[in-house]
Protein backbone atom coordinates (compact mmCIF):
# COMPACT_ATOMS: atom_id res chain seq x y z
CA UNK A 1 0.00 0.00 0.00
CA UNK A 2 1.65 3.43 -0.64
CA UNK A 3 2.33 5.88 1.63
CA UNK A 4 0.05 8.59 0.54
CA UNK A 5 -2.83 6.05 1.18
CA UNK A 6 -1.83 5.21 4.25
CA UNK A 7 -2.15 8.81 4.96
CA UNK A 8 -5.30 9.45 3.72
CA UNK A 9 -7.22 6.26 5.82
CA UNK A 10 -5.20 7.58 9.07
CA UNK A 11 -4.37 11.09 9.18
CA UNK A 12 -7.13 12.69 6.53
CA UNK A 13 -9.92 10.64 7.24
CA UNK A 14 -9.11 11.87 11.28
CA UNK A 15 -8.63 15.67 10.17
CA UNK A 16 -11.76 16.10 8.00
CA UNK A 17 -13.79 14.35 10.70
CA UNK A 18 -13.03 16.85 12.67
CA UNK A 19 -13.20 19.75 10.51
CA UNK A 20 -16.95 19.00 9.07
CA UNK A 21 -17.72 16.72 12.16
CA UNK A 22 -19.18 13.89 9.75
CA UNK A 23 -21.05 11.41 11.49
CA UNK A 24 -20.09 8.25 9.80
CA UNK A 25 -16.47 7.58 8.29
CA UNK A 26 -17.94 6.66 4.79
CA UNK A 27 -18.92 10.69 4.71
CA UNK A 28 -15.16 11.47 4.53
CA UNK A 29 -14.74 12.70 0.86
CA UNK A 30 -11.63 10.81 -1.02
CA UNK A 31 -10.18 11.25 -4.32
CA UNK A 32 -11.83 8.45 -6.64
CA UNK A 33 -9.50 9.47 -9.99
CA UNK A 34 -7.24 11.32 -11.72
CA UNK A 35 -7.39 12.06 -15.30
CA UNK A 36 -4.57 13.31 -16.92
CA UNK A 37 -5.54 15.32 -20.57
CA UNK A 38 -3.15 16.14 -23.41
CA UNK A 39 -5.10 17.75 -26.58
CA UNK A 40 -2.90 18.10 -29.39
CA UNK A 41 -3.93 20.57 -32.29
CA UNK A 42 -1.10 19.65 -35.16
CA UNK A 43 -2.59 16.41 -34.78
CA UNK A 44 -4.52 16.95 -37.91
CA UNK A 45 -1.86 17.45 -40.18
CA UNK A 46 0.70 14.85 -38.75
CA UNK A 47 -0.28 12.01 -36.98
CA UNK A 48 3.06 11.23 -35.76
CA UNK A 49 2.96 14.20 -33.38
CA UNK A 50 -0.22 11.79 -31.69
CA UNK A 51 2.10 8.87 -30.81
CA UNK A 52 4.99 10.92 -29.54
CA UNK A 53 2.43 12.64 -27.37
CA UNK A 54 1.13 9.25 -26.30
CA UNK A 55 4.22 7.75 -25.39
CA UNK A 56 5.22 10.64 -23.00
CA UNK A 57 1.69 10.06 -21.18
CA UNK A 58 2.32 6.56 -20.70
CA UNK A 59 5.70 7.65 -19.08
CA UNK A 60 4.59 10.27 -17.28
CA UNK A 61 1.92 8.14 -15.44
CA UNK A 62 2.86 4.63 -15.91
CA UNK A 63 -0.06 3.75 -17.75
CA UNK A 64 -1.53 3.30 -21.35
CA UNK A 65 -2.62 6.46 -23.20
CA UNK A 66 -6.28 6.26 -24.78
CA UNK A 67 -6.75 8.27 -28.10
CA UNK A 68 -9.66 10.80 -28.06
CA UNK A 69 -11.54 11.77 -31.12
CA UNK A 70 -13.21 14.78 -31.93
CA UNK A 71 -17.14 14.22 -30.96
CA UNK A 72 -18.09 16.87 -34.01
CA UNK A 73 -16.98 18.69 -37.33
CA UNK A 74 -15.60 22.13 -36.98
CA UNK A 75 -14.71 23.76 -40.56
CA UNK A 76 -13.00 26.48 -38.61
CA UNK A 77 -10.51 24.01 -36.99
CA UNK A 78 -10.11 21.67 -39.95
CA UNK A 79 -11.71 18.91 -37.71
CA UNK A 80 -13.57 15.74 -38.78
CA UNK A 81 -15.95 13.76 -36.83
CA UNK A 82 -14.05 10.80 -35.52
CA UNK A 83 -10.18 12.29 -36.14
CA UNK A 84 -7.97 11.49 -33.62
CA UNK A 85 -6.89 14.78 -31.47
CA UNK A 86 -5.43 13.99 -27.97
CA UNK A 87 -5.21 11.48 -25.80
CA UNK A 88 -5.65 10.61 -22.59
CA UNK A 89 -5.01 8.28 -19.25
CA UNK A 90 -7.52 8.03 -15.93
CA UNK A 91 -5.54 6.67 -13.09
CA UNK A 92 -7.40 4.76 -9.68
CA UNK A 93 -6.31 3.36 -7.09
CA UNK A 94 -2.31 2.58 -6.16
CA UNK A 95 -1.35 4.24 -9.20
CA UNK A 96 -4.02 7.28 -8.97
CA UNK A 97 -1.91 7.89 -5.41
CA UNK A 98 1.38 7.04 -6.76
CA UNK A 99 0.92 9.91 -9.41
CA UNK A 100 -0.59 12.92 -6.19
CA UNK A 101 2.61 11.91 -4.87
CA UNK A 102 4.58 12.66 -7.70
CA UNK A 103 3.04 15.39 -8.76
CA UNK A 104 2.95 17.46 -5.55
CA UNK A 105 6.24 16.14 -4.82
CA UNK A 106 8.77 16.49 -7.55
CA UNK A 107 6.67 18.01 -10.81
CA UNK A 108 4.96 20.94 -9.15
CA UNK A 109 8.46 22.19 -7.59
CA UNK A 110 10.24 22.24 -10.38
CA UNK A 111 8.17 24.51 -12.77
CA UNK A 112 9.45 27.96 -13.13
CA UNK A 113 8.78 30.91 -10.59
CA UNK A 114 6.22 28.46 -9.12
CA UNK A 115 3.97 30.22 -6.27
CA UNK A 116 1.10 27.87 -5.69
CA UNK A 117 -1.45 26.46 -7.91
CA UNK A 118 -4.89 28.16 -7.90
CA UNK A 119 -7.42 27.98 -5.26
CA UNK A 120 -9.81 28.53 -8.26
CA UNK A 121 -9.73 25.70 -10.19
CA UNK A 122 -12.93 23.42 -8.48
CA UNK A 123 -15.76 23.42 -10.79
CA UNK A 124 -18.84 23.33 -7.95
CA UNK A 125 -18.94 19.83 -7.33
CA UNK A 126 -15.84 19.25 -5.76
CA UNK A 127 -13.48 17.79 -8.49
CA UNK A 128 -10.59 20.08 -9.74
CA UNK A 129 -8.46 21.22 -12.72
CA UNK A 130 -5.48 22.27 -13.10
CA UNK A 131 -3.32 22.97 -16.37
CA UNK A 132 -0.06 22.41 -16.81
CA UNK A 133 1.80 24.28 -19.62
CA UNK A 134 4.82 21.75 -19.78
CA UNK A 135 5.99 18.00 -19.67
CA UNK A 136 9.22 18.50 -19.30
CA UNK A 137 8.40 19.14 -15.61
CA UNK A 138 8.15 15.61 -14.48
CA UNK A 139 11.58 13.88 -14.12
CA UNK A 140 10.46 10.81 -15.99
CA UNK A 141 11.01 12.81 -19.57
CA UNK A 142 14.40 13.27 -20.88
CA UNK A 143 14.75 16.75 -22.18
CA UNK A 144 17.19 16.24 -24.56
CA UNK A 145 14.53 13.55 -26.64
CA UNK A 146 11.37 15.38 -26.60
CA UNK A 147 10.62 17.10 -30.35
CA UNK A 148 8.06 19.94 -28.45
CA UNK A 149 6.44 21.15 -25.25
CA UNK A 150 3.23 20.18 -24.86
CA UNK A 151 0.90 20.96 -21.85
CA UNK A 152 -1.46 18.52 -20.26
CA UNK A 153 -4.58 19.05 -18.43
CA UNK A 154 -4.82 17.07 -14.71
CA UNK A 155 -8.20 16.98 -13.36
CA UNK A 156 -8.84 15.34 -10.06
CA UNK A 157 -12.25 13.92 -9.30
CA UNK A 158 -13.16 13.62 -5.68
CA UNK A 159 -16.30 12.15 -3.68
CA UNK A 160 -16.53 15.41 -2.10
CA UNK A 161 -20.13 17.56 -2.34
CA UNK A 162 -18.60 21.17 -2.28
CA UNK A 163 -15.39 22.88 -3.03
CA UNK A 164 -14.51 23.88 0.72
CA UNK A 165 -14.48 20.10 0.92
CA UNK A 166 -12.44 19.12 -1.96
CA UNK A 167 -9.90 21.95 -1.31
CA UNK A 168 -9.61 20.79 2.07
CA UNK A 169 -9.04 17.29 1.12
CA UNK A 170 -6.37 18.30 -1.54
CA UNK A 171 -4.55 20.72 1.06
CA UNK A 172 -4.13 17.33 2.79
CA UNK A 173 -2.44 15.95 0.21
CA UNK A 174 0.04 18.37 0.10
CA UNK A 175 -1.08 20.37 -2.59
CA UNK A 176 0.31 23.60 -2.67
CA UNK A 177 -2.18 26.03 -3.07
CA UNK A 178 -1.52 30.00 -3.95
CA UNK A 179 -2.09 32.22 -1.19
Amino acid sequence: MSRLKEQYQNEIVDAMTKKFSYKNVMEVPKLDKIVVNMAIGEAKENPKVLETAAAELETITGQHAVLTKAKKSIANFKIREGQAIGCKVTLRGEKMYEFLDRLVNLALPRVRDFRGVNPNGFDGRGNYSLGIKEQIIFPEIEFDKIDKVRGMDVIMVTTAKTDEEARELLRLFNMPFAK
